[in-house]
């Protein structure tokens, strides 16, 4: 019982945390269902063929309409790359992907209070800004050359399948009609189940990797590695360690914010958050399918410049918050301990579910299945056609 004790524990907390943003995640994945129904992959491509201040600005919103999933994401902003993107508009899209998302906001204002979801939104922009000029500055022609001709030859990555397959409505109408006809009932349907079969494995992870941290690491480690008893020193430390902490988590996108969780609660600081958590896209497999991607010499670029622009956003942050009087306490962030009890959480669980039930009813019965077979498929640069993996999906109604 003595082993088992700390396990349970560990595994009590990953569960309230579960029940907590279970409804979040349900309505930001069915809320970005919908808007990539709408938003066709080839107006994507067309919208970032080039690197100027407002093809950026649309790079950032079309991103924040797409993906949470961050392997998707890479994926995804590999193909566009290839089909013409620029390369800064692509990274830039991939980070916006990740970190500007529905899905994401929602949870973090569930699990830490609004202020971090501001936080979240604010830190996104600065480092997009800071990384296009980042990448402006130095990354060359040649580079960019190199990196397209690595992008060229198709190496397989992770989620290949999911970032090659468009699952937009065809025809005409107002964006609510096409919402609403069957064929749109039936693309958010298959755009949901498919964010969750590319999310669930980073979110399970997180969950349990926070409730491991939460139930055996003692806030005293913590507060030393965070230099906590020393506001302006954990000022200082907060965004430099934060992004390290995540690269060797291993965990992604909406599945660090568990975790962010318990860093803040013991002692990182709101800076330290933000660099954190946009530090998803930097992890070691992310960084190994760069490389795949890219090529060596651009992945070691990226790393630096992620690093950097995330050390720097996160430091910016801090004082703009601080300065606001945004940045609430440490202590007023707890980590979940409770277990399920009937409130307004359990309530929207409820209604999360039975909206899960119906959107996976009408996924399987429109060939959904078929699709999710698929989602680790090739990355398509090829151009593959006629049932290869990869391939442009269409549901039908």
């Amino acid at each position: 019982m003595s082993v088992m004790h700390p396990v349970l524990r560990a595994l009590g907390m990953a569960g309230s945390m579960a029940w907590q943003i279970g409804w979040s995640l349900v309505l930001g994945f069915i809320l970005s269902a919908a808007v990539q129904a709408v938003v066709r992959r080839e107006t994507v491509v067309h919208a970032l063929g080039d690197d100027r201040p407002a093809t950026l600005v649309r790079a950032t919103g079309l991103g924040a309409a797409s993906s949470s999933c961050s392997y998707a994401a890479v994926a995804l902003a590999r193909s566009l790359f290839h089909k013409g993107a620029s390369f800064p508009a692509a990274i830039v899209f991939e980070l916006a992907a990740t970190n500007l998302v529905i899905e994401l906001g929602i949870i973090m204002a569930v699990l830490m209070g609004w202020q971090f979801t501001l936080a979240e939104f604010v830190g996104g922009g600065i480092i997009i800004v800071l990384m296009a000029v980042f990448l402006r500055l130095f990354v060359h022609h040649r580079l960019i050359d190199a990196a397209r001709a690595q992008a060229d030859l198709g190496l397989a990555g992770s989620m290949e399948g999911h970032a090659a397959m468009d699952m937009s409505i065809q025809g005409g109408g107002s964006p609510l009609r096409r919402i609403l006809s069957p064929a749109g009932l039936t693309s958010i349907a298959h755009l949901y189940v498919m964010e969750w079969a590319a999310v669930i494995r980073d979110v399970l992870g997180g969950l349990l990797i926070a409730g491991a941290v939460a139930a055996w690491v003692p806030d005293s480690f913590w507060q030393r590695l965070f230099a906590a008893h020393d506001p302006t020193v954990a000022a200082i430390v907060g965004p430099l360690v934060g992004p390290l902490i995540a690269v060797l988590s291993f965990v992604c996108s909406v599945g660090n914010v568990p975790l962010a969780t318990v860093l803040y609660h013991g002692g990182i600081s709101f800076g330290g958050v933000t660099s954190f958590m946009f530090a998803d896209l930097i992890i070691i497999p992310i960084l190994l399918i760069y490389r795949k991607y890219y090529g060596t010499r651009m992945t070691l670029v990226l790393l630096g410049g992620f690093y950097l622009t995330m050390v720097i956003g996160g430091y910016l942050v801090e004082g703009i918050f601080h300065l606001a009087h945004l940045a609430p306490a440490n202590s007023t962030v707890q980590v979940a301990t409770r277990g399920v009890t009937w409130n307004y959480t359990t309530i929207l669980d409820i209604f999360a579910l039975l909206a899960t039930g119906l959107l996976l009813v009408r996924f399987v019965r429109t060939g959904g299945r078929e699709m999710l077979a698929m989602m680790g498929g090739g990355p398509n640069v090829a151009g593959h056609s006629g049932g290869e993996p990869g391939q442009d999906h269409r549901a039908r109604p």
